[in-house]
């Protein structure tokens, strides 16, 4: 089979599995971003994710700071900042500081959803608008924050002058169209979200600008990947994304689940519905079964990037998730070579 076409990276929600906690999950951040870094992935991003029992990455660039401890090339980055529940001068200081720690190694992804339900969004946005330009402009201020030479009064510091491209997050047609009109690379949450991916990139594609930081359009797409030994396997493995998937649409979020055999068997037409538009951008299976499908995917969106997430119960079947993938694709294989002709 051969390899996708697109490079690999990771988007880790930091899963609290169930009967662990927070402190164990970010220790299995820390413990997949190392792995994910030997095995040639292009990047490690965190999601800010509020309220929510099973995501431990709510701190999103202090846990970005303790996991890129142990790491040397990988990029790192948020995927992403919700930037309505900030001010932009506090995450161009958050992220100012993560580059002067990790130099040219830091990116930025931005999004206007809140990242949890309305209870905690009214609790971290006491003075939220509804103003529907009010992320645009909060995010041309958070740019400017990074300009080396504008004179201002209120300067990010860390922040100023530091290399941390800024990346536009979206889940529907505005994210593409403003990632375009800023001529900003742009990453499409299509791992949970795929209904308007086409729409989307074909927007962004058709309207991009080009800009000091992005001189051609750059789409990046959410895929999940459940990787294992055989397609059985796989599909077991993939059962505990299932059921955090119906327990998120019922209103009742919790703790990843651990696998669960004929979980789809147990479910109703509508709760099968929900899971398969849940996860159509997906492989799931054996090594050459997930090559096939993840090759597929990249062949009919034509993404440049993909950012795979598997939200696997077990944490070392989880490495061995993006293990298998970095093999089935020749991205372990390609990091290898280039690690020896370095050495």
């Amino acid at each position: 089979m051969p390899p996708a076409s697109a490079p690999l990276s990771v988007l880790d929600l930091a899963p609290i599995a169930e009967g662990s906690d927070a402190t164990r999950a970010l220790g299995n951040s820390r413990d997949l971003a190392a792995h994910a870094d030997g095995l040639g992935y292009t990047r490690y991003w965190m999601a800010e994710h509020h309220s929510m029992p099973g995501i431990a990455s709510a701190a999103t660039s202090v846990a970005l700071a303790y996991v890129g401890a142990c790491t040397s090339t990988i990029r790192l980055g948020a995927g992403g900042i919700m930037l309505p529940n900030h001010s932009p001068l506090q995450i161009a200081e958050q992220f100012g500081t993560l580059a002067a720690l990790y130099p040219g190694r830091v990116d930025l992804g931005l999004g206007r959803a809140p990242g949890t339900d309305q209870a905690a969004a009214h609790a971290m946005r006491r003075n939220f608008t509804a103003d529907v330009n009010q992320f645009p402009r909060d995010v041309v201020e958070l740019m400017d924050y990074f300009h080396p030479a504008k004179p201002r009064r209120v300067r990010a510091i860390p922040g100023e002058g530091l290399d941390v491209p800024e990346w536009i997050l979206g889940s529907s047609t505005f994210g593409a169209q403003l990632a375009a009109m800023l001529g900003l690379p742009f990453a499409f949450a299509s791992h949970f979200a795929p209904q308007m991916m086409m729409e989307a990139i074909a927007i962004y594609r058709g309207e991009f600008r080009p800009s000091a930081r992005q001189a051609t359009p750059h789409v990046m797409l959410g895929f999940n990947v459940f990787a294992a030994d055989s397609d059985a396997e796989g599909e077991l493995l993939a059962t505990s994304m299932q059921q955090a998937v119906v327990a998120l649409r019922s209103g009742n979020p919790g703790q990843l689940k651990p696998p669960l055999a004929g979980y789809r068997d147990t479910l109703g037409w509508n709760e099968r519905t929900m899971i398969e538009g849940f996860l159509a951008a997906s492989a799931i299976g054996g090594p050459a079964r997930v090559a096939e499908q993840a090759a597929a995917f990249v062949a009919r969106t034509g993404a440049d990037e993909l950012m795979v997430t598997s939200q696997i119960f077990d944490h070392d079947a989880r490495k061995r998730s993006y293990t298998r993938l970095a093999e089935a694709t020749g991205l372990r294989h390609a990091a290898t070579r280039e690690t020896a002709a370095v050495a």
